[in-house]
């Protein structure tokens, strides 16, 4: 079969290796449909690592999918072959102190498609998973659905770790496509307000034409005195979603004292620098976040109730065999790209 493979830095290629078999009794094959390209994808096409997950080529990425079940192991109940599934590409232990707790998004031995060290990714034409991870698609939703509930359910878990927004005035700096789940997530518990800023003017129309209060630009104004003019006590939440130091600290400055600071982007660099003197005076509370966890089937729900519609986030779409344009046009946030879609 094809499986599309990094090949060193911003180097990409088609190679062909073996089919996947099934090994275990709840082993599931899958033939791919599409793949959603991933801001971590990108990292590891542009750098080669995220922290101290390095690439060791060749190695294909890509966590965002469907496709449809071909084939099930002995003990598989949940799906059979020509089911249209969502790929959940979190394979916990369910065994460690962790899984155990209900974090199995911090398994300690946990494997992750697209992740270097623990599992190839799914831009090759067959994959095999656990029957946990795959979740069948019913209704009205379409494999399309079924990949943009990966990164949806990043956006549905965030707003749950704020500890809801429901009436409140909320922030989200960065609106790439993890930005806009956020958003999506936030409406959907009804959020008064949101203030959303981006270095590209057309995510920012996006943003308006879901329903953005305001919108800046911090390459060509003051986003902190823009909001401030609008919002003179400042915000409830704010998500930083873009992994920039500039947004850490435009973050800290527009919310309110008492305020939540979510950490949802993830960085190129090492450290955050956090102002001391701000965040103690105004008390503000601290919570990073780290992928999700058991919130894909509440994000199909919310896709397939028509409570949460996908349609302005999927803004490209090439053919596998145009895999590497792609993840240069994303990487390049060339075109006013929000998500770039891959169809096999």
């Amino acid at each position: 079969m094809k499986a599309m493979m990094l090949t060193g830095i911003r180097k990409m290629e088609i190679k062909e290796i073996a089919e996947p078999v099934l090994v275990n009794p709840n082993d599931v094959k899958i033939k791919m449909s599409v793949v959603g390209i991933c801001g971590s994808d990108i990292h590891y096409y542009t750098q080669g690592q995220i922290g101290s997950q390095v690439v060791e080529y060749p190695f294909a990425v890509g966590h965002e999918g469907a496709g449809v079940v071909v084939e099930t192991g002995t003990g598989v109940k949940r799906v059979k072959p020509g089911d249209k599934i969502a790929i959940e590409p979190a394979m916990p232990c369910w065994k460690c102190d962790q899984c155990l707790s209900g974090r199995h998004h911090t398994c300690r031995k946990l494997k992750f498609l697209g992740c270097p060290g623990q599992a190839e990714g799914c831009l090759m034409e067959y994959i095999v998973m656990p029957e946990e991870s795959c979740l069948p698609l019913i209704g009205n939703l379409t494999t399309d659905h079924g990949a943009i509930s990966e990164p949806l359910a990043i956006g549905v878990y965030s707003v749950k770790k704020s500890n809801g927004v429901k009436n409140l005035k909320t922030g989200i700096l960065g609106y790439g496509p993890i930005g806009m789940s956020v958003m999506l997530a936030a409406k959907a518990e009804g959020a008064e307000s949101f203030f959303v800023s981006d270095k590209i003017d057309r995510r920012l129309a996006i943003a308006k034409n879901e329903g953005a209060t305001l919108t800046g630009n911090p390459l060509n104004e003051n986003i902190v005195e823009k909001l401030y003019n609008k919002e003179s006590l400042g915000l409830d939440v704010v998500f930083e979603c873009c992994g920039q130091q500039e947004a850490m600290d435009q973050a800290i400055e527009i919310l309110k004292p008492g305020g939540k600071l979510i950490v949802v982007g993830i960085p190129e660099f090492d450290n955050w620098i956090v102002n001391v003197e701000k965040t103690r005076r105004k008390e503000i509370s601290l919570q990073f976040i780290r992928r999700q966890v058991d919130c894909v089937e509440p994000s199909l729900l919310l896709m397939e109730k028509g409570t949460i519609k996908i349609e302005n986030i999927i803004t490209h779409r090439f053919p596998f065999s145009q895999t590497k344009e792609a993840f240069d046009l994303v990487a390049g946030y060339s075109d006013g790209v929000m998500k770039a879609m891959i169809d096999f």
